[in-house]
């Protein structure tokens, strides 16, 4: 796998002949700004059709423009993840959290890092997006999932039941119920299925609809 090559594309010039024309001047941030608009309409396509070399070369193009784009970065890092090129993955996830912290980039190198069994690690970057972000209830999924592998039993049911006040759906139940059961919880785990049998299946009859009566005119 190379080397991610950080070059900027477009010198800055000290001096300028004097015989250029400030309509010339006015016209260069927009020519810059269609390309990168176009270079991402490209990686993006790449993205979706799974056509990863040609989003590469596409993100690539806007870091040699713009060596400090935290989303091309974090884009970049996406792609290296599905072809499972974790290390490089975790660099470029690194790099966007050192140059613009948020909490996707964040959450993005604590799944990584999740994924490679680097638990101390996954769990320092899940507090941090957690820090930013804490409305999510994958975010809390997430790093209730590294703190079941570390052992932290408290914090993982505690991150957990975060998940279900946030998002009460069949996923977050289902996912604190199996925590609750591998803790011999037994009893809050019956009371947790209860809830989610509640929010699957409406208690009582449901209504019908009276149809109205046909009228002839």
């Amino acid at each position: 796998m190379f080397e991610l090559v950080l070059v900027m594309g477009f010198g800055i010039l000290a001096f300028r002949s004097a015989t250029v024309r400030d309509e010339d001047l006015s016209i260069l941030p927009r020519k810059v700004s269609d390309k990168m608009g176009q270079l991402w309409d490209i990686a993006h396509q790449g993205m979706r059709e799974n056509r990863f070399l040609r989003a590469e070369k596409a993100l690539l193009t806007i870091l040699k423009i713009d060596q400090k784009n935290a989303a091309a970065y974090n884009r970049l890092g996406i792609l290296y993840a599905k072809q499972k090129e974790y290390k490089d993955a975790i660099d470029c996830f690194e790099i966007a959290s050192s140059i613009e912290p948020t909490a996707s980039s964040l959450h993005n190198l604590g799944l990584i890092y999740y994924e490679t069994e680097n638990y101390v690690n996954a769990a320092t970057a899940f507090e941090q997006a957690l820090k930013l972000e804490e409305e999510l209830a994958a975010r809390h999924i997430a790093y209730a999932k590294v703190q079941e592998k570390l052992g932290n039993a408290k914090l993982m049911i505690e991150e957990l039941q975060r998940a279900v006040d946030l998002e009460p759906n069949q996923e977050s139940y289902t996912l604190l119920i199996k925590g609750y059961e591998s803790l011999g919880m037994q009893a809050d785990a019956d009371q947790a299925h209860e809830k989610l049998e509640k929010l699957i299946v409406p208690s009582g009859r449901p209504k019908r609809v009276s149809r109205p009566k046909r009228v002839v005119i």
